[in-house]
């Protein structure tokens, strides 16, 4: 019997029923954070009037016409480019210790022991280089006291040999810092990129549907890498700071006067140093959309599948000429730099220069009146230079490291927020035994969205049977079958979990990873991965060892056997080509390695959507064919598909429209409603191949019969 729904509401604009706006991300009105618009730099004319300006460089032509303006990422770690440009470099040094402290924290997690010997090895590094100022000193002072060469040179063996011991120390210290770093490093990188993205793989698919999320979980990922570069920068950063702690110590000890003379020399290159620093950083982040668009421009010139147009239609001409145009205001770009560089070191080299001029006067007169000793002199001349060659060191690493900071902030924020919307761990076991899937009166809304994807939408999947969901595109086909596989909960309404006995489960109250272990899912867009052809449909069951006969078997089911098989590898052979033993699957190839991935699973219900639309019509035939043998076994089949040709045999076919179900029944039970959508979209079909009249059964394979076992009919 045909049973007809009213139809409400407007279409939905794609197949899930998302209505999605384009461009900005807007919280309560405002411009979220990373967006171009929340940049006040951003705003006015020198994007328009192609002005160099805060919020970017000159827009070259070549930028306008092939990308209409600057190319930028729509990502929220961008939100750190032009606040790190402005940021001054006192604000970052004040954030030392906080960097300092996440570093400890995650290297002691990750392995105490080895964070342990780094900061041990720095400390005596900074012990020895102090050490050794004062056997300097001591040699110099035996070196200028009177008397015989000789009885100098004797005098002051003790010291030297103490210098050598704390340069041998030193270099000890150094190697033992170097392998402990090593050992820490990949562990505090593995660490954070583990929890990353154990979080964000746990994170519900319907918080990923929203905007303000999904890009917090985006961000984080460049930052995965960044506790290992900051451990790195950290040792460096501490190494400078403790040797000029430790060249102060020993100035301050030996005369008061002689820090002052050490920080009068130190600030102009520091200066220098935070000045150039910042300048090559502002540059470089100004200018960040243009070198993007420069570095998108050639890759478009290697690849592969633009090869055609590159040459028949002179693509390749046109996007070399805006390279060299784009490379013109780079280079230009590069000469106004290096002249404000110059600029900046010849006047900090003046004014230090000055400084030291005026220090070292002020040195010889302590000298020359006997206030100071010339071998503290000499040991005073010895650590102002060594300090001031580790400033532009210091300032560019500090400068790195606060970076580094930012982007590991955003993968602690993302696993914050990944935890806040994850699935849960725990829930109701569903019944032992379930046969069918029941779905009353479900409604479901995007995040966002103005008008639910489905509304009131009542479907029953049983084992042994073959479903069907039919309508056009934005009808809420896909969302139904996520809502079926428990990849969406339901806004309104139950999707309950039935043996054959009565007991049953609602999908909000089940154990989640119950309900993922009773499904299996081939989507229209199912991932290719860039594995061998074996890990292609392994991965069905991720969470097994590999069992080859069954992935054959699999395979021979999908009718892709041989095709693998005839593979230079075999299958070893990495079904993406660029890569050693990498071949290159057609569309209907790989729909076929899709399929074999769904048989290899062998779930209990199976959701597939457009499982051939890149086959050719041998072999849609026998795709749909291997369906039907699993409902056949007792599968549950749910398929989307516009083929209404193969739905001719489904047990059950359910008409979506506006994200409401508005037809369902048999195949001739909808074709016997005059007026129904799904008899008018059926002879719309026909008419392509110049039938007028409801096709005979032969055109499509025939349904096999449910063979479910007595208990869970």
């Amino acid at each position: 019997m045909v049973t007809k729904k009213p139809v409400g509401g407007p279409p939905e604009p794609n197949d899930d029923g998302i209505e999605r706006q384009d461009g900005l991300q807007l919280r309560d009105g405002r411009p979220e954070p990373g967006t171009d618009a929340a940049d006040p730099d951003d705003s006015g004319g020198p994007d328009d009037s192609g002005e160099s300006g805060d919020s970017g460089g000159p827009i070259s032509d070549a930028e306008r016409e092939l990308y209409g303006g600057r190319l930028r990422y729509d990502q929220m770690y961008l939100r750190h480019e032009r606040p790190l440009s402005r940021m001054s470099f006192g604000r970052m040094a004040a954030a030392l210790p906080r960097m300092v402290a996440m570093v400890f924290r995650t290297g002691r997690a990750a392995d105490p022991r080895a964070l342990t010997g780094v900061v041990v090895a720095q400390l005596g590094q900074g012990a020895a280089a102090a050490w050794g100022l004062f056997a300097v000193n001591n040699v110099l002072t035996e070196l200028f006291a009177e008397g015989p060469t000789a009885h100098k040179l004797r005098e002051s063996l003790p010291s030297l040999a103490v210098l050598g011991a704390a340069s041998v120390i030193t270099a000890l210290l150094w190697a033992w810092s170097t392998a402990m770093s090593g050992r820490l490093q990949p562990q505090v990188e593995r660490a954070v990129s583990a929890r990353y993205y154990t979080a964000v793989t746990r994170v519900e698919v319907a918080a990923t549907e929203q905007p303000e999320v999904q890009r917090v979980l985006e961000a984080g990922k460049f930052g995965t890498d960044s506790a290992r570069r900051m451990l790195q920068l950290s040792v460096g950063v501490g190494n400078v700071l403790i040797g000029m702690v430790a060249a102060a110590v020993v100035l301050v000890s030996l005369h008061w006067v002689l820090l002052p003379m050490l920080l009068a020399i130190a600030l102009p290159k520091g200066w220098g140093a935070v000045r150039s620093a910042r300048r090559e950083y502002a540059s470089r982040q100004t200018w960040l959309d243009h070198r993007r668009a420069i570095a998108s421009l050639l890759s478009s010139l290697t690849r592969p599948h633009a090869a055609g147009e590159i040459r028949v239609h002179a693509a390749g001409a046109r996007l070399l000429s805006g390279y060299e145009e784009m490379s013109r205001q780079s280079e230009a770009e590069q000469r106004r730099l290096a002249r404000a560089q110059a600029t900046t070191d010849l006047v900090a080299g003046t004014f230090a220069g000055l400084a030291s001029l005026g220090c070292y006067a002020m040195l010889w007169w302590l000298l020359a009146s006997g206030s100071l000793p010339l071998a503290v002199g000499g040991t005073a001349v010895i650590a102002i230079r060594t300090s001031t060659a580790r400033l532009t060191s210091l300032v560019q690493q500090v400068n790195q490291l606060y970076e580094q900071l930012l982007l590991l902030t955003d993968t602690e924020t993302a696993i914050r927020v990944a935890g806040e919307n994850a699935i849960p761990s725990t829930g109701t076991a569903l019944p032992a035994a379930v046969d069918r899937v029941r779905v009353e009166e479900l409604s479901f809304t995007y995040p966002g969205a103005r008008s639910p994807a489905l509304s009131g939408v009542s479907v029953t999947v049983r084992r042994g049977e073959v479903t069907a969901l039919v309508g056009a595109n934005g009808s809420g086909k896909t969302t139904l079958t996520k809502v079926l596989a428990g990849l969406l909960l339901p806004s309104e309404g139950c999707v309950w979990w039935e043996d054959g006995t009565g007991r049953r489960t609602e999908l909000r109250d089940a154990a989640r990873q119950d309900v993922f272990a009773q499904v299996g899912v081939l989507a229209q867009d199912f991932p290719h991965w860039e594995m061998t052809a074996a890990a292609n449909v392994s991965i069905g069951v991720g969470d097994r060892t590999r069992d080859m006969p069954r992935v054959e078997d699999a395979a021979r089911a999908a009718d892709v056997l041989s095709l693998v098989e005839g593979l230079p590898h075999g299958w070893d052979s990495i079904v993406f080509k660029g890569y050693e033993r990498g071949v290159q699957l057609s569309g209907g190839q790989w729909q076929k390695l899709g399929t074999a991935r769904s048989l290899y699973r062998d779930a209990p219900f199976l959701l597939v959507d457009e499982p051939t639309s890149a086959l050719d019509p041998h072999a849609e035939i026998a795709a749909f064919e291997g369906l039907w043998s699993l409902a056949g076994k007792g599968h549950a089949v749910v398929l989307v598909t516009h083929r209404l040709a193969a739905t001719a045999n489904a047990d059950r076919i359910y008409v979506l429209d506006g994200g409401r179900l508005v037809e369902e029944g048999t195949h001739t039970e909808l074709m016997a409603d005059a007026d129904g959508l799904y008899r008018g979209m059926f002879l719309a079909q026909a008419a392509q191949f110049g039938v007028t009249e409801p096709p005979g059964t032969g055109l499509v394979p025939r349904a096999r019969r449910p063979a479910v076992p007595e208990e869970t009919a």
